[in-house]
Formats: C-alpha cells, structure tokens, sequence
C-alpha cells in the first residue's frame, strides 16, 4: 500500500498485513530518528530516510528489561 505523509510531499510505500484497511485510516510508522534538521524538521528512517515535520512525531523510549541483582541459578551447597 501506498501511504501519503503529508509534510514529506511523497507516497511511501509499506506492506501491511490486515486485511481490513481503509483508504484515510491512521497508521504508525516506526523508525529511528537519524537527523534533526532544525526545530521543526527531522529525518525518520522508515528503511528509506523520510525528512517531516517535527510535530507529526511521537518519542518513544526503546523498552528495557530490568537487570537481575542476583543469578537466576542458586549457587551449590
């Protein structure tokens, strides 16, 4: 399918699985932020870099696990 983001000017291409889309239904797309250009403009990579506007996009922190203080295996006796 073809998704058209409004301040990149071009479509973009991506494959979605669910059969049920509907022409004006709201995705998201996940990328890394690889470059801010100025207040108002960063480059998402989407596996093509997409440069938009700043407000369009949402931050969201990669999970992290908590980390163990002791080994999962009890030490032998």
């Amino acid at each position: 399918m073809s998704v058209s983001i409004p301040s990149y000017g071009q479509p973009h291409s991506i494959i979605d699985t669910t059969s049920k889309v509907q022409k004006g239904q709201h995705i998201e797309l996940i990328g890394d932020v690889t470059r801010l250009l100025d207040k108002n403009r960063i480059t998402v990579n989407l596996g093509i870099p997409v440069t938009v506007d700043a407000a369009v996009v949402r931050l969201v922190n990669a999970y992290k696990p908590p980390t163990r203080k002791k080994p999962l295996v009890d030490k032998p006796t």
